[in-house]
Parts: structure tokens; sequence; C-alpha cells
């Protein structure tokens, strides 16, 4: 029964590894098309994001039959609990890089941002993307110092998300309404992003560690957006 449950979890881990590789190329793919109205490339993310949800369904119900039929306990069901949050978080995260990408989509061959502010975007991404390679390494070798770097730099892409919302509410605003929309939601969905990286380190180093991150204060506690 053992083997048989090893050869389950072993089964979860390689989906929720897959899942994480998925997620990092659709924020990349999603940057590609934001800030280069790369229409291939927003399309691709939108197609893609069904295969992100289909993992996170099937790494649920991997779980819920792990839990169903071998009854684990301690680390076992630490990771079995932890995998299915990861799974939440990851699905979520595909979600907000298809936003990115609709939003480029439905603007082509115009940015849906404006030129001046083209510059912060794009350093939102690189931070991104840098991220999402993170989160990969993370998960891959269950390093606690790579989820420590994630957390600790996140603060770099809230700063430059309050740049932005505090241009787009200031008189200096000189760009259409349809481009203020766009602005707002857009950082929006990035500075998400950078928090959902942050609740997927928080999650890993509960893996591995067994400290539960739940019980100390979260950069994504406190709002229901996506």
């Amino acid at each position: 029964m053992r083997v048989i449950f090893n050869e389950g979890l072993k089964a979860v881990a390689d989906d929720l590894d897959h899942m994480a590789r998925d997620v990092r190329d659709a924020i990349r793919l999603a940057g590609e098309a934001l800030l280069h109205q790369d229409l291939d490339a927003a399309q691709t993310v939108i197609d893609n994001d069904a295969s992100i949800d289909d993992l996170s369904t099937r790494i649920m119900d991997q779980c819920v039959e792990l839990l169903a039929r071998q009854n684990p306990v301690a680390t076992d069901l630490r990771v079995i609990v932890s995998t299915m949050r990861l799974a939440t978080t990851f699905e979520r995260m595909g979600d907000l890089a298809r936003h990115i990408a609709e939003s480029a989509r439905r603007t082509y061959p115009n940015s849906p941002v404006p030129q001046n502010l083209v510059p912060t975007f794009a350093k939102m991404q690189q931070f991104l993307d840098i991220t999402g390679g993170r989160l990969v390494d993370m998960l891959a070798d269950r390093d606690t110092a790579i989820a420590e770097q994630i957390i600790r730099d996140d603060d770099q892409l809230d700063d430059l998300h309050l740049k932005i919302m505090q241009y787009a509410d200031s008189a200096e605003w000189e760009g259409t309404n349809e481009q203020l929309i766009n602005v707002v939601l857009i950082a929006r969905f990035m500075e998400r992003l950078g928090d959902h990286a942050v609740s997927a380190t928080r999650r890993v180093v509960f893996i591995v560690s067994g400290f539960d991150p739940t019980k100390t204060p979260s950069r994504d506690e406190g709002t229901d957006i996506d």
C-alpha cells in the first residue's frame, strides 16, 4: 500500500510541476502580448488556460482519492493538503495571465496602456518573469531559500503598482477613459500575480518545514480579487 501511495504522490507532484511551468509560460506570453501587441502570444495564453484548469482539476481529484483511500497523517497529509492549495493558486495565476492577454487582444493593434506607462509595466513584467522562473525552481527543489527571496522581493512589485495607481488618479493623467480602465485592471492583475506567488511560496515552506504560514499575516489576505 505504501508503494501505491508513493506512486500517487509522485504523479501529483509531477502534475504540479507541469502546472507551474505552464503558469510561468502564460505569464511570460501575457507580457509579450501586453508590451509588444503580440496577438499570437495573447491567443496562446487564452487557448492554453483550459489546459491549466484541467491540470488543476486532475490534481484535486488525485489528492481527494489519496485522502479517501490512504487516510494519510502527519507529513503525508500536510503534503496533500498543501498541494491542493497550490493547484488552486496556480489555476488563479493562469486566469490572471489570461485576463492580461485578453486585454491586449481586445485593443489590438493598439496597446491597452498609454505609451508613457509602458516602461513601468515593463518593469512589472520583468519582475513577474523572474518570479515565474523562481516558482518553478522552488517547487522542483522544495527550496525555501528561493521562497524567502520571492516573499522578500514582492515589495518591488507592490511599489510599481502603487506608482501606476497614483499616476492614474492624478491630474497628470492624459489618457482616455478606456486606457484608464485598462491601466487600473492590468496593474491590479499583475500585482495579484505577485501576491499569489507569495501565497505559493508559503505553501511550499509549510510542506518542507511544517510551519503553518496561515498563522501569520499574509500579503494576499483581505481581498476577494483573484
